[in-house]
């Protein structure tokens, strides 16, 4: 039928992309649904036109992304940009909202390539205006040029960190100071895979160069701090931290920005019924796939960073070998062919991923991020603080789900994308049980808000992909 394709990918970021391009041509009809208006992901949102533009950010690898987004484009791919997919069924039927309307797709397989999420941070007054993320801050860089008119200060860890404050720099920003809250022993950790990771020179020359850019700016830097929190009656007025010493810090502030990494997002291969697991090197639960990207669920497979976190280039090279075993699952392709195309994206991918293991445990999050004090409200959307799970959990109320039906924790907006791994990790913490046995929440379809009049218009035909 005409609203049939070979490949249905998820998601227009590196992976989704790489694969694209990679699945054209070997004679797969692929469709590519997108939730944002153009080609790119958050790493590189809105390339095409900050290339375009005089003043534009030229960070990281925006020259790869642009090269790779005009190939896109060339592919023959079909692009359904502003689709916001909340449900995909055996079959595969998938179905997206658009312009207030929904439609629904039909694929012989499906590529999720829905990317990451920052880790959230629950800490005492992490929903006060004025505290944000620095991927929420990024974007608003990318999108619009906006540049915070008042110093801004920066708390968390991981390599984002660096590089939002080189390109927030270049744009005339004003940084305050960088709150790091990396544990002093995450160095001596990371130093048995320095090695390894200079496979990879080239990344950890760029980290270098940003660390530089910062320190040439003469930004305050404050090593080890823990035990934040934002403080302010009806805005963030100021931030409280405890130094490595002990001793406790505050200082005034409009506002900040904070980020603890990324993780896998989950919630759409679990919705599906994918097997997942923890994954304490990166401590997040992440979908389990086969050298093919393939999942638990056949002809369902996950890309990029949805499927494990390991950078832009890497997810590239995912999303095309998920492409290759796609074609062969598909009968597009004969085995010679298979082996001969994936063996040199293996070997590109083992070298991407060298710097993996040393950035994993350079920036691993302490354990205070993934369990918050009793005070902290852990759940924004229904207001439910860690207090209260630890109470539930301590009544014999040991399942993610359980505390779900008891206290309201991931029943709002956001379905548990902001709670549930911390849920998880205070039922762990409180019961002993593995991350693996505690689990994640039950997901149910649709996966974002859907509207009356949104299921209605499903009486429409399917989209038409060849037109």
């Amino acid at each position: 039928m005409s609203g049939t394709s070979d490949l249905a990918i998820i998601g227009a970021g590196p992976a989704g992309l790489a694969a694209a391009v990679r699945a054209r041509s070997l004679g797969l009809a692929v469709t590519l649904l997108d939730e944002q208006p153009a080609p790119g992901g958050q790493i590189w949102r809105a390339i095409e036109a900050r290339m375009a533009a005089v003043s534009d950010l030229r960070h990281g690898d925006d020259a790869a992304g642009l090269a790779l987004v005009r190939a896109f484009r060339a592919s023959g791919a079909t692009y359904l940009p502003g689709r916001q997919v909340w449900q995909v069924e055996p079959g595969f039927s998938v179905y997206a909202s658009t312009g207030g309307k929904s439609e629904k797709l039909q694929a012989r397989a499906i590529l999720l390539a829905t990317g990451a999420q920052e880790r959230p941070v629950p800490f005492p007054g992490w929903t006060l205006p004025g505290v944000m993320t620095v991927g929420a801050a990024q974007i608003l860089l990318k999108t619009s040029g906006q540049v915070p008119d008042t110093p801004v200060l920066i708390a968390g860890t991981g390599p984002l960190i660096l590089l939002y404050a080189c390109q927030l720099l270049d744009a005339g920003g004003q940084i305050a100071g960088i709150l790091d809250t990396a544990p002093r022993e995450n160095r001596a950790a990371a130093l048995r895979y320095a090695p390894r990771a200079l496979a990879n020179y080239r990344d950890l020359v760029r980290g270098l160069g940003w660390l530089r850019r910062i320190r040439a700016a003469g930004i305050p830097v404050v090593r080890n701090v823990r035990r934040l929190a934002a403080n302010g009656t009806d805005a963030l007025e100021s931030v409280r931290y405890e130094t490595a010493s002990g001793a406790q810090k505050t200082i005034s502030a409009q506002l900040l920005l904070v980020h603890e990494g990324v993780i896998p997002s989950i919630h759409m291969p679990l919705a599906f019924g994918c097997a997942y697991r923890w994954q304490e090197d990166q401590r997040c639960f992440a979908p389990i796939v086969d050298e093919w990207g393939e999942s638990s669920v056949a002809a369902l497979s996950i890309a990029g960073d949805g499927a494990g976190i390991g950078g832009a280039a890497a997810a590239s090279l995912k999303g095309e070998i998920a492409a290759v075993g796609a074609a062969q699952k598909l009968g597009k392709i004969d085995s010679a062919t298979v082996a001969a195309t994936a063996a040199p994206l293996r070997a590109r991918l083992r070298r991407a991923l060298a710097t993996r293991p040393l950035l994993d445990a350079l920036y691993r999050p302490r354990q205070e991020v993934l369990t918050p004090d009793d005070d902290t409200i852990v759940c924004r959307c229904e207001e439910v603080s860690a207090g209260q799970i630890r109470a539930a959990a301590s009544v014999g109320i040991v399942g993610p789900n359980q505390i779900k039906a008891f206290t309201r924790s991931g029943m709002g907006p956001c379905q548990g994308r902001q709670c549930g791994h911390a849920v998880s990790a205070i039922l762990g913490e409180t019961s002993g049980a593995t991350m693996d046995a505690i689990g994640f929440y039950r997901l149910r379809s649709p996966l974002k808000p859907v509207t009356l009049g949104e299921l209605a218009a499903l009486d429409t035909p399917e989209i038409d992909i060849l037109a």
